[in-house]
């Protein structure tokens, strides 16, 4: 996938956009290039931010692997009452310090449906103006209501419109969690396609867990290994 310097995934609640932006923001750390000036030094490894603009979901939160974050040097903006038990819809105003800063990849959890993209309408004229992104949606097939190609559709529209940016392109993410075997994931993969000819959008990825990865590396095209984020109920066990 073309590196742009902002990330955009957005997708129905449960998709798993959080788990794909965790580990996404980890790939740039380790393969995008830095995006500091050529005359600026010796290169340097590439600064990245995550941004949890999930205002909607208390329950998956990138609040909960801020230390994983923090080990491989990738800050985090979050809401102020993100890890309370205050859910209050207030945007982190480094969020637009991120947007002006070019010199930092951003990697933008956005919420879900087109309640959660509402706020990422705030951001949408200083995306478009700068021109350097992507904006994903996040597909699951296994999901109650994105089973079908039409009701992802319904999904994509609510969410373009409350939030005014289009999609660029589909990340296929349809998976069980930790019950996820290597058949469900090629079976994802007409769905995923039928979707992309709908739209015309491009299947920029498809995800599958890491252990899974091995066995279709050679069968499904740009296949995206994911170690999975634990919900925050799981964190101590």
């Amino acid at each position: 996938m073309e590196i742009k310097r902002l990330t955009l995934f957005a997708g129905h609640y449960g998709s798993g956009k959080t788990n794909i932006a965790l580990n996404y923001a980890l790939w740039l750390k380790k393969h995008a290039p830095s995006l500091t000036l050529a005359d600026s030094g010796p290169a340097v490894s590439p600064r990245v931010t995550v941004a949890d603009l999930d205002i909607v979901n208390p329950y998956f939160r990138t609040q909960d692997s801020a230390a994983w974050l923090k080990e491989a040097g990738i800050d985090l903006i979050v809401s102020q009452y993100a890890g309370t038990n205050l859910d209050a819809p207030a945007m982190p105003k480094e969020t637009y310090g991120l947007l002006a800063d070019r010199t930092t990849y951003g990697v933008l959890d956005i919420g879900g449906d087109d309640r959660g993209a509402l706020a990422l309408g705030r951001y949408t004229d200083e995306v478009l103006a700068e021109g350097n992104y992507e904006m994903l949606l996040v597909a699951n097939k296994a999901r109650p209501l994105t089973r079908t190609v039409r009701d992802t559709l319904e999904v994509a529209a609510e969410i373009e419109t409350a939030c005014r940016l289009p999609f660029t392109g589909i990340v296929n993410n349809t998976n069980l969690g930790p019950d996820t075997t290597a058949e469900d994931v090629l079976s994802s993969i007409a769905y995923a396609e039928e979707l992309s000819k709908v739209t015309g959008l491009p299947v920029k990825m498809t995800c599958v867990r890491q252990d899974l990865y091995e066995e279709l590396k050679e069968t499904i095209p740009n296949l995206f290994p994911l170690n999975l984020q634990k919900l925050y109920y799981m964190l101590n066990e």
